[in-house]
């Protein structure tokens, strides 16, 4: 695992890598407080969530972890939301967040718990760019975070011709426009890659703004369109 250039690792129960990145982390001599790790749990209810979390941090070698996200809703949300608070209180977690909640989900977390959720983070691309569910979260002082900001290597997603004439005007890749462009939104990318070149590319998105009449076609292309379905409770009248 690379980790010589991030400082954000992301990992999950689901993913089964926690133990992989424990050990890279401890391989690297990096300084534990200087990488943000993340972890997704997929366990629902109070007592499976606490024993998850604690095998979770087992696997992975360490204290803590920075942020703990519930990876999607299970219908048992609030007490699963509560056993991430006590591990809160307790000092293994230092944020919480959720993944693949609509509004209507997070707000029944915010109304029954004393921890509010830091981040929900959902499918965001610039063909589905959750506008709707943006504003919700920013008036709720909750960070909208991107899975398959780049459409997870769909066929043609990143041929679109904007992004290619914005692309050359700023000598950047279509990939860079695309996050860029979601940046300038406030929307946190977290994009997926195995390829190191591309890894330095996604993080060189700093050096050029996009302008008004580029950013307004950009908004243009979003077509509430998911690339992969999941998950179906997310409905155009949440998002």
């Amino acid at each position: 695992m690379l980790l010589r250039h991030f400082d954000w690792v992301t990992e999950a129960q689901y993913y089964g890598n926690e133990e992989g990145v424990g050990e890279a982390i401890k391989e690297s001599g990096l300084d534990r407080e200087k990488l943000f790790v993340t972890t997704k749990v997929q366990t629902s209810g109070y007592v499976e969530t606490k024993k998850g979390l604690d095998n979770s941090l087992l696997d992975f070698n360490q204290d803590y972890f920075d942020l703990v996200l519930i990876h999607w809703p299970m219908g048992n949300d609030l007490e699963t939301y509560r056993a991430l608070e006590d591990a809160y209180q307790e000092g293994k977690i230092r944020a919480i967040g959720l993944s693949n909640y609509n509004e209507p989900q997070v707000q029944e977390i915010i109304d029954h718990s004393s921890i509010k959720p830091v981040v929900d983070q959902i499918e965001t691309h610039i063909l589905w760019q959750q506008q709707r569910m943006h504003d919700y979260l920013t008036a709720n002082n909750i960070v909208h975070e991107s899975y398959a900001p780049l459409g997870e290597a769909n066929p043609g997603f990143l041929d679109i011709p904007i992004l290619k004439e914005i692309g050359d005007k700023y000598q950047k890749t279509p990939a860079q426009v695309t996050l860029r462009y979601l940046n300038q939104c406030g929307i946190v990318v977290i994009p997926k890659s195995l390829n190191t070149k591309h890894m330095e590319e996604n993080i060189d998105i700093f050096d050029f703004e996009l302008n008004g009449e580029e950013m307004a076609k950009l908004r243009d292309l979003d077509a509430k369109k998911s690339i992969d379905g999941w998950p179906a409770a997310m409905q155009e009248n949440n998002y």
